[in-house]
């Protein structure tokens, strides 16, 4: 599967015609959050990505409002909002946790972690989108120190994803690394393809 990835586009309609185009090479699309600037144009956009004519994965940022997103996203077909949420596809389990970005430690993820441990005891290989990046990568180092959550990274120390895609900083667009199995990306506004 040849997926687009992509975060933090905050309303930028060039950059979305731009990813259109893209998306006509990928199997899908997944979005980890900040699609808007504090929901501006959000119909308007989440109206957009459902034409790509592509599966679209999806969470909130924190310019985003998880209830309202997950209404305007029912509305279409095609775009599945993934917040706390699994979806599976061949091989692979996706799990999705959007908002925030500023913590580094999450309880309510560490609760939501439970479930996605559950659903991914068929060994399928996971792919983890969350808008705020895990602690200890390239992807959550601002000005020479880590500032990513702690929780999201003692789940992925634990069950050791395929993928971890991760957004919000945006100094660390186009930043990879991988530790062990796992790769982490921070895919940014113009997205990147990672075949899976």
């Amino acid at each position: 599967m040849n997926l687009l990835f992509f975060s933090d586009m905050h309303g930028n309609l060039k950059v979305l015609d731009s990813l259109k185009n893209k998306a006509k090479e990928a199997d899908g699309i997944v979005c980890s959050g900040d699609f808007t600037v504090f929901e501006e144009d959000i119909e308007k956009i989440l109206k957009k990505l459902s034409k790509f004519d592509k599966k679209v994965l999806l969470i909130h940022g924190n310019h985003e409002d998880e209830d309202r997103v997950r209404d305007l996203c029912e509305k279409h077909d095609n775009i599945s909002f993934l917040h706390k949420g699994v979806f599976h596809a061949e091989d692979y389990i996706f799990m999705g946790y959007g908002g925030d970005g500023f913590s580094t430690n999450d309880p309510e993820f560490e609760r939501v972690a439970k479930f996605f441990k559950e659903e991914s005891k068929d060994k399928k290989r996971i792919v983890l989108f969350t808008h705020g990046p895990p602690h200890g990568t390239v992807i959550d180092k601002i000005n020479g120190e880590h500032r990513g959550n702690k929780s999201y990274r003692n789940f992925i120390d634990d069950v050791k994803p395929h993928l971890v895609i991760s957004g919000h900083f945006h100094e660390n667009a186009g930043k990879t690394q991988k530790i062990g199995r796992t790769l982490f990306v921070n895919p940014g506004p113009h997205g990147a393809f990672i075949d899976i």
